[in-house]
């Protein structure tokens, strides 16, 4: 593409994402919202469009939706801002700098080795390394943001030792493989365990006022066949999209175990990045129990990182992109906080249940999972989504013939797996998502791709197994 057409694209971008969000304002709210509710969703609307259609970079687009926001007194200075002091957005913006750490002192190229080592024969096989991985340590973390501050460590390293880093020629696809993959898989091991996300339980609480008693172990019976299935499909279905350059590597694992042979033992700050990692897994596994911060405990990761010399101010200043992830997803969370607050997220959902009355169950079934899915382009928190519509939702469902139990785990599981349908549709996408191996359009466009797949997997494979399993 020219940059004169490049220039013209962008221009007509900009031109809808205008029109529309000008559209949405003078059209008179719909009866049961408010003006401001009505004025903050054509914000919103408009930023999320300008991002996927290119007519602005996230950063951009989300900070002129702040200025706007506060501007036309649509929001006040103290809402529109409060994201930016949200503790899972703090955790997101230290696990990047803890992150930082696993690479510099070179534990992160020996991890990456040793999973060459062993899988390494191909790039498939290593997305098959990360859900591995990513599923076994699981159950351990009611928090999926701080599970992705270990796993991304981890991925970031397979894509170094693979050659793949940001803005590198001939394996740039190589990266964006292996780091959506890793993205993909904490979709997917949210569902697979009762406690892999901290909404998990909460919606097993709202469950029960339909008379369903869900815990660790219905839980998992009843996500083990669609889930498993999923993890074992999609590393092949990215593989055939991203189709990353490199592909075979028979040598590679015989390579990987010369370099770790030539690496040596650990170094002394590998040793004190190893030791602060697992104290900080050990502490974030028993947050639930102990009554801790999650946050908390990642600042006092970097603490000792800091302290010890392996991370310094200057590896700190180095991470511009830290700052730029920081802004756009707090106005991001925010405003879509706001959007439930002001009612909008709930008006959507009961309005989409009037309409379905008259409808066999089994359409209705297939709708509400549907739209419950795709409503969460209005979302950049799974757990705000299950409070705002996973109840009515179930109850408008239960309501119109769709058994119970086969409703409430759909739903449940698809508030873990449609985490990937945007970046910010989780707080734990941000990690991989500001990896610098992806554009804007890409990552909606893989997300759209990957929650449609994890749609059709559940609905196909699960359907019938909850039937015969969930009561």
């Amino acid at each position: 593409m020219t940059t004169a057409s490049g220039s013209r694209r962008a221009l007509i971008a900009r031109g809808a994402t205008l029109a529309l969000a000008l559209g949405i304002w003078f059209c008179p709210p719909p009866a049961g919202l408010t003006a401001q509710a009505w004025h903050l969703f054509a914000i919103f609307g408009a930023t999320i469009f300008a991002v996927i259609v290119g007519a602005l970079p996230v950063l951009t687009a989300s900070v002129l939706a702040a200025a706007l926001a506060v501007l036309t007194k649509t929001l006040t200075p103290a809402a529109a801002y409060a994201g930016f002091a949200n503790p899972t957005i703090l955790l997101i913006v230290v696990a990047f700098l803890v992150a930082r750490a696993v690479v510099k002192c070179g534990l992160g190229n020996r991890l990456g080795q040793m999973a060459v080592s062993i899988c390494g024969q191909s790039t498939l096989g290593l997305a098959y390394s990360i859900f591995v991985l990513d599923g076994v340590i699981a159950p351990a973390f009611p928090s999926n943001t701080a599970r992705s501050g270990v796993l991304y460590p981890f991925v970031r390293s397979l894509a170094g030792t693979a050659g793949a880093e940001p803005g590198v020629a001939g394996r740039r696809r190589t990266g964006s493989f292996l780091m959506f993959a890793g993205m993909a898989s904490l979709s997917l091991s949210s569902a697979l365990w009762f406690t892999a996300m901290a909404a998990n339980p909460l919606g097993a609480a709202l469950a029960r006022s339909a008379g369903l008693t869900i815990d660790f172990g219905s839980w998992a019976l009843a996500a083990v066949v669609p889930t498993l299935a999923a993890m074992a499909l999609l590393p092949f279905v990215l593989y055939k999209i991203i189709s990353p350059e490199v592909k075979n590597t028979p040598a590679a694992p015989a390579a990987a175990r010369e370099a770790l042979r030539a690496l040596g033992p650990l170094t002394k700050h590998e040793k004190i990045v190893a030791a602060t990692f697992v104290g900080m897994v050990v502490l974030w596994g028993a947050a639930a129990t102990l009554g801790l911060d999650s946050t908390a405990v990642a600042f006092l990761g970097l603490g000792v990182l800091l302290v010890t010399g392996v991370l310094t101010l200057g590896d700190i200043a180095e991470q511009g992109d830290v700052l730029a992830t920081f802004i756009w997803f707090a106005v991001l969370y925010t405003l879509s906080t706001q959007l439930n607050e002001l009612g909008f997220m709930g008006f959507v959902g009961q309005r989409l249940a009037m309409r379905l009355g008259g409808f066999p169950a089994p359409a209705v079934y297939l709708i509400l999972i549907a739209a419950y899915v795709a409503l969460h382009y209005l979302f950049v928190s799974q757990t705000a989504q299950v409070l705002a519509l996973f109840g009515v939702f179930l109850g408008v469902g239960i309501e119109l013939g769709v058994p119970a139990p086969l409703l409430a785990f759909q739903l449940l599981f698809a508030s873990n797996y449609f985490s990937a349908i945007t970046p910010q549709g989780s707080s734990a996408n941000l990690l991989f998502a500001g990896s610098g191996y992806f554009s804007d359009a890409e990552l909606y466009r893989l997300g759209a791709i990957t929650t449609a797949f994890n749609l059709l997997v559940f609905v196909l494979v699960g359907t019938p197994w909850l039937m015969a399993v969930a009561r």
